[in-house]
């Protein structure tokens, strides 16, 4: 029975120890077969992830970077999209900043005549030009990036940059302009010279009449001076009207400030800087003479 025993004995502790090699062997296939064949590469992204990826205590996955990220950025005012560039000043204005704006488009070359303080199409057509050359959107209206930039790129205007006398050489003036107070004005070179006693005491750029309506030529009188006029012909503006042949006045126009020569009057003489104009307005008087020649 001993024997029997110790036999028994001995082939349990083989059957033990084949049943521990058996084991082993099916750990090490498992293993290998996670991993995929020989000298493939691990699974990635979800397929990679086990129970383990979870928080402790079986919670939700943590966060991928990316995530974190794009929460973290949404919870920063500072993502918040940025204000759109606030307008400064645009089409219809008038004011000493324009013609500041003027004076420093025309020193790089974008506006090619005298500032006159008014925001017409000619002024929004050179601040596209300079828009354009800075890969800035060509609205036409100056606002903070567009201002900053030309600030950036111009030095202050001065005095005469900002009031030149005219954008034309003023004509020599007529004989009949050498005595007293006159309004001196040349249709060749397109300016009004305000004279007295044969010295020029300012000169400005006018335009007139169509060939339809043509400003008459000689000597005259300024008869009636009215400040605010509106015509009753064409139901148009005269501001600073200084009447001095019939319907026909030195006065200025907004629509030359805007287009420049691009237009004509019904046969007035316009002026386009109002500055100018408003001068002469004050200076001029009842019986002054005006002369307009070739």
């Amino acid at each position: 029975m001993g024997r029997v025993r110790a036999g028994s004995r001995t082939g349990g502790l083989r059957a033990a120890a084949a049943g521990v090699v058996v084991l082993a062997a099916l750990t090490a296939g498992c293993k290998d077969t996670s991993a995929g064949p020989p000298g493939s590469a691990a699974p990635t992204g979800s397929a990679a992830s086990s129970p383990d990826d979870a928080k402790p205590g079986g919670g939700p996955a943590a966060p991928s970077a990316s995530a974190t990220t794009s929460a973290t950025a949404s919870a920063t005012p500072g993502a918040r999209p940025s204000a759109p560039p606030r307008t400064l000043m645009s089409a219809g204005d008038r004011s000493e900043r324009v013609r500041e704006l003027q004076a420093r488009l025309r020193q790089i070359g974008h506006f090619d005549r005298s500032p006159t303080g008014y925001y017409g199409t000619l002024t929004a057509a050179a601040v596209q030009s300079f828009q354009g050359r800075r890969d800035l959107p060509r609205t036409g209206g100056t606002d903070t990036v567009t201002w900053r930039r030309l600030l950036a790129m111009t030095r202050k205007p001065t005095a005469r940059e900002l009031d030149p006398p005219t954008d034309r050489p003023v004509a020599r003036p007529d004989a009949r302009c050498m005595t007293g107070r006159v309004l001196c004005i040349s249709k060749n070179s397109r300016t009004l010279a305000w004279m007295v006693d044969g010295r020029v005491v300012s000169a400005m750029d006018v335009r007139f009449g169509s060939q339809y309506t043509p400003t008459r030529e000689g000597t005259f009188s300024v008869y009636w001076k009215s400040r605010h006029h509106v015509s009753t012909l064409y139901d148009t503006p005269m501001p600073y009207a200084m009447f001095f042949s019939g319907g026909q006045a030195v006065h200025y126009s907004p629509d030359f400030a805007a287009r420049g020569y691009g237009g004509a009057s019904h046969g007035c003489v316009n002026v386009r800087d109002e500055g100018k104009i408003a001068s002469l307005f004050a200076q001029v008087k009842n019986g002054d003479k005006v002369v307009v020649y070739r």
